[in-house]
């Protein structure tokens, strides 16, 4: 089940936070005022957006809403679960054989488990199951790898188009040094498309992008975890053995406790 990741709005906010209470608490309000500029958040916001269109195509850049909305949910995939699952399968597989665990496949949810298990109930063999598993394991992660890219661009975009603000507004301003009323408002252009490019990069392209490869490297981890599992299942494993091979992935702090319990049953 997906929830909501509260730690990139938090952090957004945090970043955004910090630079609106750097700008009030030396310049008031009339300072704050003084950052926005209409002009200079086209230029950088429809630079970027341009570059994207040219740079990717149309049903990728559809994608990228749906893609960055992952930055903003967690869903919980729980290591130990999935030890827990492969060891009372094979638990059952080694009492009543491979062919009953069809009759458990109803009561997992994961689709990458079912596929596995199936493998193993049809009796392909362990080097075939891990080359399947490990092919889909590498279409997710080009898959996601397609969808990060958007945002790792548009972080490497934001500030190029920042600068090329920046050298308009400094063209429109050498050309209008004398009418000095114009000079505010392209000296403006002239600075604040930098600020907005560094910005967008810096707190929002390339932090999702960041948090989506995270998110990334930890759901291939655990599919690497199912593929030991549905390995040891289809070899016919003790369920002692695949619990002690499957534990070695997860957290060494879970691993620690786990140990100081097994010490305290024993003594």
């Amino acid at each position: 089940m997906k929830k909501i990741d509260m730690l990139t709005p938090i952090g957004i906010l945090i970043g955004i936070s910090m630079v609106v209470f750097g700008v009030i608490s030396s310049g008031g309000m009339n300072g704050f005022l003084a950052f926005i500029d209409v002009p200079s958040i086209l230029i950088v916001l429809g630079g970027v957006f341009g570059t994207l269109c040219v740079s990717f195509p149309l049903k990728q850049l559809k994608s990228m809403g749906r893609v960055g909305k992952q930055a903003f949910q967690s869903k919980e995939i729980n290591v130990e679960e999935i030890v827990g699952t492969f060891v009372h399968l094979s638990e059952k597989a080694r009492r009543e054989g491979l062919l009953l665990l069809e009759a458990e496949l109803e009561q997992i949810d994961d689709s990458f488990v079912k596929k596995g298990i199936l493998l193993a109930i049809d009796g392909v063999e362990p080097e075939m199951i891990r080359e399947l598993l490990e092919a889909e394991i590498a279409a997710v992660e080009e898959r996601h790898a397609r969808g990060r890219s958007m945002f790792e661009k548009a972080g490497d975009y934001a500030p190029a188009w920042g600068m090329i603000g920046t050298l308009v507004g400094l063209v429109l301003m050498l050309k209008s040094l004398n009418t000095p009323s114009s000079l505010g408002p392209n000296m403006a252009i002239a600075l604040l498309t930098t600020f907005y490019g560094a910005l967008l990069s810096n707190l929002f392209f390339q932090p999702i992008a960041a948090k989506l490869a995270g998110k990334t490297e930890h759901e291939l981890f655990v599919k690497e975890v199912i593929i030991e599992g549905v390995i040891g299942l289809q070899a016919g494993q003790n369920s002692r053995f695949v619990q002690a091979k499957l534990k070695v992935f997860a957290p060494v702090e879970k691993r620690k406790l786990e140990e100081k319990r097994e010490h305290v049953r024993e003594a």
